[in-house]
């Protein structure tokens, strides 16, 4: 993925003001970003807190490290941390007591055993780190050739290197189960470093990839969630949204997260509105809820048999109640007129060929079969009646 933003506000010596890092072949511009205000705001803290944030790979994952009163490192910086085997190179990301904050919002606890940081990095280290993410790409196609000649039913999505480059992270997803025993040993073989093998969700495969999401944004996976909810279809039926699976999915594959953003304004809208209300008893007839709008706080009714054909009506929320209590006490009014209606609306004739999604396609164009010309020997011939032809 590469945003047209960056060829645009880019600097000088052709990198772009987002990511800082080359190029957008590895991200957004805006992945996983923080703003540490209290660091713009140079305030002084008498009682600094000696644990850090630290980004790697332009924010694709974070941790946080022990900070020594040595290293004196500070938002912003690239530091040298240590790991399980050897060390990586990050950014310190957040510092100070937002740090707290976010540990609390990732619920872990402060007495938990941390990393530290060794020092800040040098070009030395900067030059290293670079290299070994040149080899990144290269090094992904070449690992899918060799999971696909092991028929192996998997799918390589991303690959990170350490910063000394003795271990490779290698983020795959799959179906189900994968024996990568015989992969590994592949792997270690071809790429001569420690193999270490991650698997993803479909969720995470597109937040390490990127992209421009059907809002025209950057994807929300990869900027700032960083946290993946369930989301199901009953999200869009409380939303009076059409469940068309095209629209509703995003890049992943799966329902778009953002559906969940607005479900607790609507639920708790629906609160205001009666339960069970599905059918209404009249004198008339039965009545059938059609539609329900929080935005206006109506209720649409149409008598059964008639939906589509006849008349919907639409009643506020105090009056279905009426209805219902009358329908409780087995009594029924002499119709949806004589309770108390809003206003009484038309209904639009229903088209044949709409589909069920809610979208409006076109029918199919009935086209003339061609009447089949006739051969020379078809011919009718000029008969004659005894007359001879002048």
């Amino acid at each position: 993925m590469a945003c047209a933003g960056c060829t645009v506000c880019g600097t000088g010596d052709g990198k772009p003001k987002g990511c800082q890092g080359g190029g957008c072949g590895g991200g957004g511009c805006n992945r996983l970003n923080t703003y540490d205000w209290i660091s713009v705001a140079e305030l002084d803290d008498f009682d600094p807190f000696e644990i850090v944030e630290v980004t790697f790979k332009n924010g694709s994952r974070k941790d946080f490290f022990k900070n020594p009163p040595a290293t004196r490192a500070s938002t912003g910086d690239v530091v040298i941390v240590e790991t399980s085997g050897g060390y990586d190179v990050g950014k310190v990301s957040l510092s100070g007591e937002l740090v707290r904050l976010q540990m609390k919002k990732k619920r872990v606890r402060e007495d938990n055993m941390f990393l530290s940081v060794l020092r800040k990095a040098n070009e030395r280290d900067l030059e290293k780190l670079d290299e070994m993410r040149s080899k990144e790409t290269e090094t992904m196609i070449r690992a899918r050739v060799i999971a696909r000649t092991l028929d192996l039913e998997m799918k390589v999505g991303d690959v990170e290197f350490q910063g000394d480059g003795r271990k490779a992270t290698f983020y795959y997803t799959a179906d189900g189960r994968v024996d990568f025993r015989e992969l590994i040993r592949h792997y270690a073989r071809e790429f001569k470093v420690k193999i270490e093998m991650r698997q993803i969700g479909a969720r995470q495969e597109s937040a390490k990839i990127g992209g421009i999401g059907s809002c025209g944004r950057e994807l929300c996976c990869s900027t700032w969630l960083s946290d993946f909810k369930s989301v199901t279809t009953s999200a869009a039926r409380y939303q009076n949204l059409a469940i068309n699976q095209a629209k509703l999915s995003g890049q992943c594959g799966r329902l778009k997260c953002c559906l969940n953003y607005e479900l607790d304004t609507y639920m708790e809208a629906f609160s205001a509105f009666p339960q069970n209300a599905d059918r209404l008893h009249t004198l008339v007839g039965t009545a059938i809820l059609l539609k329900t709008d929080i935005f206006k706080k109506v209720m649409y009714y149409s008598y059964e048999g008639e939906a589509g054909k006849g008349k919907t009506y639409m009643l506020e929320p105090k009056e279905v109640k009426k209805i219902l209590e009358l329908n409780a006490r087995k009594e029924r009014p002499a119709d949806l007129k004589g309770i108390g209606i809003v206003e009484e609306l038309a209904v639009v004739e229903k088209l044949d060929f709409e589909d069920v999604t809610g979208e409006i396609e076109l029918p199919e164009e009935k086209r003339k079969k061609k009447k089949k010309k006739r051969g020379r020997g078809n011919r009718p011939q000029n008969r004659n009646h005894g007359g001879k032809k002048e």
